[in-house]
């Protein structure tokens, strides 16, 4: 079809339709401002326009994100796609490299046209290759591929990389086990192509295309270390992630050659009684905090709250080594047995780490609040301090309960109080602020001294963590703040509002247990939080706050700031720890040029690649999530192997149609519980309704529905579990055939 595109004298907008049509076709980003030149759109319109694009995407034609506007779930006409076999007729299929499953559901399948007779430029593509297609939708309803794919080039060629077990056998070949959860493959190894591996050493394998027979072969690329090692654990994980965890010899260099600063150009502020409170077992502290009442009399009941967070920019300058290697890791990784920290301890344990009695140079932020919680003025300054002294969590909250130590006797009255007081009017600002209240348990593995879980923890959630949460929100958007108002480049944290798909599958799922999402105006976090009061200390009380908690959207780093939506702020910036986060730099640095606080601000080349920073340390930090996620499995599975054939409670966490997910009550383990296995019935996945159902018998398992499970296998090398539920399911409607007896369960199913 042609597009109509609106003249300067017919300045009507265009149809829904034609705007589809708009965004399918064109193969870069669609914006507001695109649409609009498109159609000829004039400035008196285009609110209007705005209008429109706004109710395409609540009714779920368009995700708008930033400001980018795409039709949910497709794929743009140009995509580069890796090629991941073949279908039923022998045609080649592919599927995008890029894909959230999370908020599309899994990923198209591309057909691959063959173009026989044709002369192409280069080699033709294969199984395993990514190439870059242009892609064409099938109007045409029939049995037909919905998406076509004719390969304008392959893109250079990456050997699939695994990590694994090597283990030898008895006729000098070996075997490589797959540590990777959706692979658990054996991998053929060569006697020539062991690299020296040992028995039961962690390797670096690359998979080498053979014949379709027999085990898929391999060739040992690396060693990395022995399986028997008490870290051996997340080591696969940062391998299998490609987490740098080895700093290079320069970085190193520069961290031993830094020298304590001085108090050139800083204000002194050694005297002010600051303490950083953090987890009993913190390596580091880059943060140290202060309150006092505020003398102004037109302040009645405000205080003066100070947060110093360690000047990290002093010592890790742009362009430097340390730089340059902070920038590729983007923050630390955090795992039961170790952490890989973004910088060399010299200097985040030694220089850097705000230590009880040592000079330290710190980024302040004073702040002032009134006895409503609510600031009314900031300012940051370049400082030396000293803090008073280093305390935990539990010591803290000990202290303000009348239980306080020697470390917190001499500072309760004197400097912890105050912090008490200012918290409490802090509270009374985010009551009325309302940011999402979401109650979800942290479960922490205590490991014993081999490296192996010895018993997993539920820590208790004390004000003293919600202090120092509330102290440094405040900080962060004093920042944010200040860039703004100075006109200064900056990252933002920022937290897009949920997409209008799972709000749809979030009601449906509500619909279900008798409660219901507001329908007009705009959702705020308010509206989550009416729903979760609700449930609460019921029986869906947990299932709910992980519905809503899914609902969301995935918090980043953007150069662009659309808001916090979980905090209900408007704009918002990581400053309170530099020594762990990349992002938080970047912010020091444009404090530093903003305020003119020295010559290690950030400079014109870092602001010109601030997008590629953001994407870049967005990706890494979901990089280490997923490798701390993995770890935690693998040592949860490693754990539970000795206790194959025992039964324990549980809830269904997740549904797919293969099968549900049960998560164990006391360790927070999850495992997979395939449908063929939940009785003499056939199971179908009710989406809408977040259950699976026999339709025989209409026995069914719903999502957050309490369970007794079988440990049926535990794979430690992968981090899998896989269940049996022993225990009955709750009785919904069934279609039931005419005359259809209800079958009888297999013997021993049930206990």
């Amino acid at each position: 079809m042609s597009r109509r595109r609106a003249s300067a004298q017919d300045t009507a907008l265009p149809s829904r339709q034609e705007i589809l049509d708009f965004v399918r076709d064109q193969p870069g980003k669609v914006g507001k401002r695109e649409i609009a030149r498109a159609f000829n759109i004039k400035s008196a319109d285009r609110i209007a326009l705005k209008r429109l694009l706004r109710d395409m995407a609540e009714d779920g034609l368009l995700e708008r994100r930033r400001k980018r506007i795409a039709q949910p779930g497709l794929l743009a006409p140009v995509e580069v796609l890796e090629i991941s076999g073949r279908d039923d007729q022998g045609e080649l299929v592919a599927q995008p490299t890029d894909w959230d499953e999370d908020a599309h559901g899994s990923p198209p399948v591309v057909t691959i046209v063959s173009e026989r007779g044709k002369r192409r430029a280069g080699r033709a593509p294969g199984v395993g290759d990514r190439a870059l297609v242009r892609i064409t939708r099938s109007d045409e309803p029939g049995d037909g591929p919905a998406l076509e794919g004719r390969v304008i080039r392959v893109l250079e060629a990456r050997p699939r990389r695994l990590v694994g077990v090597f283990a030898r056998r008895a006729d000098g070949s070996g075997v490589v086990h797959s540590s990777e959860k959706k692979d658990r493959r054996d991998y053929l190894v060569a006697a020539a192509d062991d690299g020296g591996a040992r028995d039961n050493e962690l390797v670096i394998a690359e998979v080498a295309r053979g014949s379709r027979l027999g085990l898929p072969k391999a060739r040992v690329q690396e060693r990395i270390g022995d399986m028997k090692s008490e870290k051996a654990v997340s080591l696969i994980a940062l391998v299998s992630h490609d987490i740098p965890h080895v700093f290079p010899d320069s970085a190193i260099e520069e961290a031993r050659a830094a020298e304590p600063a001085d108090l050139s150009g800083r204000t002194d502020l050694r005297d002010l009684p600051l303490v950083t409170i953090d987890p009993a077992d913190a390596k580091d502290h880059d943060d140290a905090v202060h309150a006092a009442p505020d003398a102004d009399p037109d302040n009645p009941g405000g205080f003066v709250v100070t947060v110093a967070i360690a000047d990290v920019a002093h010592y890790v300058r742009p362009g430097s080594a340390l730089d340059r290697t902070a920038w590729q890791r983007g923050n630390s990784v955090y795992f039961p047995d170790r952490v890989v920290p973004m910088l060399p301890e010299e200097l985040s344990a030694d220089l850097c780490s705000l230590r009880a009695g040592e000079d330290r140079p710190a980024m302040v932020c004073e702040m002032t609040i009134g006895a409503d919680g609510r600031k009314r003025r900031h300012r940051f300054r370049r400082a030396m301090i000293r803090v008073a002294a280093n305390i935990d969590y539990i010591q803290a909250q000990d202290a303000m309960g009348g239980r306080a130590d020697e470390a917190t006797g001499p500072i309760a009255d004197s400097v912890l109080e105050p912090l008490w007081g200012a918290f409490k009017a802090m509270e009374t600002e985010r009551g009325a602020r309302e940011p999402l209240e979401l109650d979800l348990p942290e479960r922490k593995l205590i490991l014993d001294e081999s490296g192996h879980v010895d018993r997993v923890h539920v820590p208790p959630r004390l004000d003293s963590h919600r202090l120092i949460e509330a102290f440094m929100v405040l900080a962060n958007v004093a920042a944010a703040e200040t860039l703004e108002a100075r006109r200064t480049p900056l990252i933002y944290r920022v937290h897009d509002s949920p997409s209008p798909e799972k709000l749809a599958a979030l009601a449906d799922f509500l619909q279900t247990i008798g409660l219901k999402l507001p329908k007009a105006g705009v959702l705020l976090p308010r509206h989550f939080n009416a729903i979760l009061s609700r449930v609460e200390g019921t029986e869906n009380d947990q299932l709910v706050n992980e519905v809503v908690l899914r609902s969301q959207s995935q918090a980043e780093y953007s150069p662009e700031n659309f808001g916090h939506f979980g905090l209900n702020l408007r704009r918002y910036a990581h400053f309170t720890s530099p020594i762990r986060r990349y992002a938080d730099l970047i912010v020091h640095r444009a404090l530093i040029r903003a305020l003119d606080l020295g010559r290690d601000g950030l400079d014109d080349k870092a602001i010109a690649g601030l997008d590629e920073t953001a994407a870049h340390i967005s990706a890494t930090e979901r990089r280490a999530m997923a490798a701390e996620r993995e770890t935690v499995d693998r040592l949860i599975a490693h754990y539970l192997a000795d206790h194959v054939g025992a039964t324990f409670s549980g809830r269904v966490a997740g549904l797919t149609r293969a099968g549900l997910f049960v998560k164990l009550d006391e360790t927070g383990a999850d495992g997979f519980v395939p449908a063929a296995t939940l009785g003499d019935d056939y199971f179908r996945y009710d989406e809408a309704g977040q259950q699976m159902i026999g339709e025989e018998t209409g026995e069914a398992y719903r999502l957050g529905d309490a369970v007794k499970a079988r440990l049926v296998e535990a794979v430690p090398l992968a981090g899998a579990l896989r269940f049996e539920i022993v225990s009955e399911g709750r009785y919904v409607k069934a279609k039931q055939r005419r005359g259809a007896a209800r079958p009888a369960r297999r013997g021993g199913r049930r206990r």
